[in-house]
């Protein structure tokens, strides 16, 4: 693909996802720390951002990558009805609760999305996510254990403990990171990781605001 087309194609792409979430260039450019000039031009085809702002904006959205870089331009997915997953406990956002507790609802996700893996939903309490993730929303997580930096996560802290964070890797360890500043990193050695223990138990791929 040209590198003309694949701007053109990313920027119909990230239009459309900003309006399927209600999103708006400026509230990009706020997120990323980046000026409205630079999302303009992003928007409009004339350059392409860079692969970890790419990243940055489908953990923003909750997409995947896929839905910015597809060849095939369609409309951004409308949640359709499909299978229902249970709404677990409470996540707490900034000081770690007990996370699983008796199933306090349900949430429906796609056919599709429930083939490519095993779901739930928690539900966060907090405010050391916003304003990506806001105390009372509804976290629709995969089940894994393993992610990518500067993914979100739900992770456990000694065992019974999680809480939802952006994780960081580096050389040595692993960091779980709030949005907001007022909230101080919780950083953890390879040798704490298996001590405490700390474990991922999932990756956030949606955020359902309640309002």
């Amino acid at each position: 693909m040209a590198d003309m087309e694949l701007r053109e194609m990313f920027a119909a792409n990230l239009k459309r996802q900003l309006k399927a979430h209600d999103k708006s260039q400026a509230d990009l450019a706020r997120y990323l720390g980046v000026s409205t000039a630079t999302t303009a031009n992003w928007c409009s085809g004339k350059i392409m951002p860079r692969v970890d702002k790419i990243q940055s904006i489908c953990n923003w959205l909750f997409i995947e990558k896929s839905d910015l870089l597809d060849g095939q331009v369609v409309d951004a997915p409308v949640p359709s009805r499909g299978v229902k997953i249970p709404v677990l406990g409470r996540v707490a956002a900034g000081i770690p609760i007990e996370a699983i507790e008796n199933i306090i609802d349900t949430e429906e996700i796609t056919a599709e999305m429930a083939r490519r893996g095993e779901y739930f939903g928690l539900k966060v309490k907090g405010t050391s996510m916003q304003p990506v993730i806001c105390d009372g929303d509804i976290v629709i997580v995969r089940k894994q254990e393993d992610a990518d930096s500067d993914e979100i996560v739900i992770a456990t802290v000694n065992g019974d403990d999680a809480t939802c964070k952006r994780l960081m890797k580096y050389d040595g360890g692993l960091s779980l990171i709030s949005y907001n500043p007022e909230f101080a990193p919780m950083t953890f050695t390879d040798k704490q990781l298996e001590e405490i223990p700390v474990r991922i138990i999932g990756r956030v791929v949606e955020e359902r605001r309640k309002f």
